[in-house]
């Protein structure tokens, strides 16, 4: 039986706390639905009425072309470990990229790693919970660096050159590209170019 409620309880950021990988939905009138799995510790409980996760760059930008028409956003925690759970975040993002105003201020709640991107934040409309008793019992081995290994391999000004010229999602959508890279040291590296 699910559950609703209008903010974020103590029992709720203690199970996202505990989970190694998160979803996020995105979609936008006449554009592809996006689901993507998220992991590398890149999301943030601000407050009961507030989230926020790091962004990477990877394959696409759909999730920022997304926000950017249509703002809506679902948040999906599963509990493949025990207890059998699943937690849904309902609400309202936002693309906050590294030129844009009150990005340090929200950059401070991550450790910066290689290829950040931008960071969504997102207010919560509304947070369901269930059971999760169809979710299977898994349990993670290990981190996998790939991702942050590409991107401290990355020559910056290339990468920078690179996504300077994707400015429309794969449905046509509009992007804003970073105008920063951030290096191996992840924060540390940052170079604007």
């Amino acid at each position: 039986m699910a559950d609703f409620t209008e903010t974020l309880t103590d029992k709720h950021i203690a199970f996202i706390g505990a989970q190694p990988v998160f979803f996020t939905a995105t979609a936008a009138e006449g554009a592809r639905i996006n689901l993507s799995p998220k992991g590398l510790d890149t999301f943030r409980v601000l407050s009961d009425r507030e989230v926020a996760y790091l962004d990477l760059g990877g394959s696409g930008n759909e999730t920022h072309a997304h926000l950017m028409a249509d703002g809506r956003i679902t948040i999906m925690f599963c509990g493949f470990e025990q207890p059998a759970n699943i937690l849904r975040i309902y609400g309202r993002g936002t693309p906050v990229l590294p030129q844009d105003e009150g990005w340090d201020a929200l950059a401070r709640h991550f450790e910066l790693l290689p290829g950040t991107r931008q960071i969504f934040r997102i207010a919560i409309e509304t947070v369901q919970t269930s059971c999760g008793w169809g979710v299977p019992l898994m349990h993670v081995d290990r981190a996998r660096d790939t991702l942050t290994k590409a991107h401290a391999n990355a020559d910056g000004e290339a990468w920078v050159d690179e996504v300077q010229t994707r400015t429309s999602s794969i449905d046509g959508l509009p992007v804003r590209p970073t105008d920063r890279y951030f290096g191996p040291e992840g924060g540390k590296g940052a170079k604007s170019l």
